[in-house]
């Protein structure tokens, strides 16, 4: 009986839970005379607006500079939540690296934006582009909006065909 008392008073737990050493630090006590640090002033220096009860400085306030949201460009557009392209003919496509058609397609296969889905790797409603990031010794028929160039060089060069998709 003693043994598991023993140890049950080694185990970590919620009752014997507490913070890391120095992680926690005692709150400042304001006003409370000069040995403390933070006495006469309170920390608030020597008069001005700074020193006045219910003083809360303007964030947006810069003083004489050129304040932040006036040098940031704007968000334009009927919804304001962001979705609204900042360059002009911006086009979302989802990438497809060949490295992971090689892994997840058999020889003679045809991808499909359908099959990738399928496959768990064009997931998103955007357009497919195959990327060349990988490696492909499979011939696959890959069927995708849109390829790069080195990717079509290799896709083709397994053996395999590539067909665009118009959008």
């Amino acid at each position: 009986m003693a043994k598991k008392q023993e140890s049950r008073a080694d185990e970590i737990g919620l009752h014997n839970l507490s913070p890391k050493p120095g992680s926690r630090r005692p709150r400042k006590r304001i006003g409370r005379g000069q040995g403390s640090g933070t006495g006469k002033t309170s920390g608030r220096g020597h008069g001005g607006q700074g020193q006045r009860s219910g003083n809360t400085r303007d964030a947006a306030r810069e003083g004489g500079q050129n304040p932040i949201h006036r040098r940031m460009r704007k968000l334009r557009g009927p919804n304001m939540k962001k979705s609204m392209p900042f360059e002009n003919f911006r086009t979302s496509t989802q990438p497809v690296n060949l490295g992971d058609l090689e892994e997840r397609f058999e020889a003679g296969a045809e991808v499909t934006p359908e099959s990738l889905k399928a496959a768990g790797l064009a997931t998103r409603s955007f357009p497919v582009k195959v990327l060349a990031k990988g490696e492909i010794s499979k011939a696959l028929t890959v069927k995708a909006h849109g390829f790069s160039s080195t990717a079509r060089e290799k896709i083709e060069a397994a053996g395999g065909s590539c067909e665009l998709i118009e959008a």
